[in-house]
């Protein structure tokens, strides 16, 4: 069993009623979170680095691996997991008010595979006469 079984499993007795995992849903909750705060600065720190050497990396691409940054088992299997995590913390959210961060972690992991494997194109380098008009990349 898996850290978010865990906390599936203290967030859903919580929330049938048992006022002795009040305290430890709140905890796994808040460790789950705690632990996305690096995932996630690691994450957005080695696609800065990826976009500064030539890759085109927007959020969207990295997080939901749209434009096909991911093969699609890979994408099914982690934005699944983030969509199971949102469905337990909407079940449980109003028992247990911090397990409304735990998708943070599925999400960080998500991105940390799209900084790290993700397949993303070459940033288009924009002209001088363009960049004097403002146009982007």
């Amino acid at each position: 069993m898996g850290v978010f079984g865990i906390f599936f499993v203290f967030a859903t007795i919580d929330t049938a009623g048992v006022d002795a995992f009040d305290v430890p849903a709140a905890v796994v909750s808040l460790v789950l979170f705690l632990v996305s705060l690096p995932v996630w600065l690691y994450a957005l720190g080695l696609s800065f680095v990826r976009n500064a050497r030539g890759d085109d990396i927007a959020i969207p691409t990295l997080f939901l691996f749209i434009r096909g940054s991911a093969p699609s088992d890979v994408r099914w299997h982690l934005l699944g997991a983030l969509a199971v995590s949102v469905v337990i913390a909407i079940a449980t959210g109003f028992a247990n008010p911090f397990g409304w961060l735990v998708p943070m972690l599925t999400l960080g992991l998500a991105g940390l595979w799209g900084a790290r494997h993700g397949v993303y194109p070459r940033r288009r380098e924009v002209s001088g006469a363009a960049r004097a008009r403002g146009a982007r990349p």
